[in-house]
């Protein structure tokens, strides 16, 4: 079976904003006040009290992984005093997860941050990387036993968010718009800046020493691919763009513990740039093309350029309100995962986005989730989606 290991991770994924509720002290929970047409998290799915069931329904389909995040606006609401019951949650979830058999992976930065560090200037301001190494360093308290660790998520889609909200503050007529959903009509999303790139990377190398001298846990981060593929004449553009959005960010990753694939949809790249996603009855929820040829493409890519780190598939999925387009979605998806595995790609595990239904970044309507939720009771909902992927990991392969 080429080069994937044993034992494969087979799991679902979740962030702590989108599942959790009332993050109070965060960045969003303030922009989410601020911005018209956005809807609030709110009490969000309530997962931080009802983690277990979550983690329960998981183990009991099959699953042997469980990635979610610790928050960094709850252990550190002020600069420098740190929420011991915070830290105390968050490892009363690790350590449900391993009672019921889900490997954790953890995400310390899932794009949300404390809001007194969006007011000091967030990752622009001149204490951004010493702010964060201190959480960091306060996070590793509670990661003994983790075998995995993820410093941030999607960097270079922060760094997008990073640039727009600086742009925006320059003009202050245009109105936010999600990260995650590309109905048409809207906006092109702004090509994040490098030299903000440049500072995440540095975060990050920063974050990785401080996991590696103080747990044992493989370290790496999670990368939005954007599977581009050129059109004909376009190789110069697409080599240009894939540097700008992923390649700053893969290069990164060169001596970590493995690389986190986050893969959804392709896109074409024309001599033009960007190709915007075509109008089509199989487009998703939010707006991208039905493409689970992009998990693969995604894969072979981050191996190219990582130069070989090992890779794990931390997010995959599809907005869809049609659990069996899901299950179709996943497993074509799955099937190109593993050809890339059998040509010699050290594939460690496939993470499935998402876990439940949850905040969409701004909307409630794109669902993602293997789970269903009732937003007035909580109630969980287990979809047919999530006894099939745990009948795949049961089997170990697609």
């Amino acid at each position: 079976m080429g080069t994937v290991t044993k034992p494969f991770l087979w799991g679902a994924s979740t962030a702590p904003h989108q599942i959790e509720g009332n993050n109070v002290n965060s960045d969003w929970w303030a922009r989410e006040g601020l911005m018209p047409g956005m809807e609030r998290s709110g009490d969000a799915i309530d997962s931080y009290h009802r983690y277990e069931e979550d983690m329960r329904l998981l183990a009991e389909a099959g699953l042997n992984a469980y990635r979610f995040g610790i928050e960094w606006a709850r252990i550190e609401p002020v600069p420098g005093h740190l929420s011991r019951a915070e830290l105390a949650h968050y490892r009363r979830m690790i350590d449900t997860a391993v009672r019921f058999g889900l490997t954790p992976v953890v995400t310390l930065h899932h794009f949300t941050g404390p809001r007194w560090f969006a007011e000091e200037g967030g990752w622009l301001g001149d204490r951004a990387v010493e702010r964060f190494s201190s959480y960091v360093t306060a996070a590793t308290r509670i990661l003994d036993g983790v075998p995995w660790v993820a410093t941030m998520n999607e960097p270079n889609m922060l760094a997008m968010m990073v640039t727009a909200e600086r742009d925006a503050r320059l003009r202050p007529d245009e109105a936010w718009q999600s990260p995650t959903v590309d109905n048409q009509p809207r906006p092109i999303l702004p090509t994040p800046d490098p030299e903000v790139g440049a500072r995440l990377v540095e975060a990050h190398h920063a974050a990785r020493e401080i996991v590696r001298e103080r747990t044992d846990a493989a370290v790496g981060w999670t990368v939005a691919n954007r599977a581009f593929v050129a059109r004909p004449g376009a190789e110069e553009t697409l080599h240009e763009l894939e540097h700008i959005w992923e390649d700053l960010y893969l290069e990164a990753a060169r001596g970590d513990g493995f690389i986190g694939v986050q893969s959804y949809s392709s896109q074409w790249i024309s001599r033009e740039g960007i190709e915007p996603h075509p109008p089509h009855p199989d487009n998703t929820l939010v707006g991208t093309a039905y493409r689970p040829d992009s998990l693969g493409i995604a894969v072979r890519h981050t191996w190219e350029v990582t130069g070989g780190v090992p890779v794990l598939v931390t997010e995959n999925g599809i907005a869809t309100a049609d659990d069996e387009r899901r299950i179709a979605y996943t497993s074509e998806a799955l099937g190109h995962l593993f050809a890339a595995a059998d040509d010699g790609i050290d594939v460690r595990g496939y993470l499935h986005w998402s876990a439940l239904d949850n905040y969409e970044w701004g909307h409630w309507e794109p669902t993602f989730g293997l789970i269903a939720v009732d937003r007035e009771t909580f109630e969980r909902r287990p979809k047919p989606s999530l006894a099939w992927l745990g009948d795949v990991a049961r089997r170990g392969r697609p």
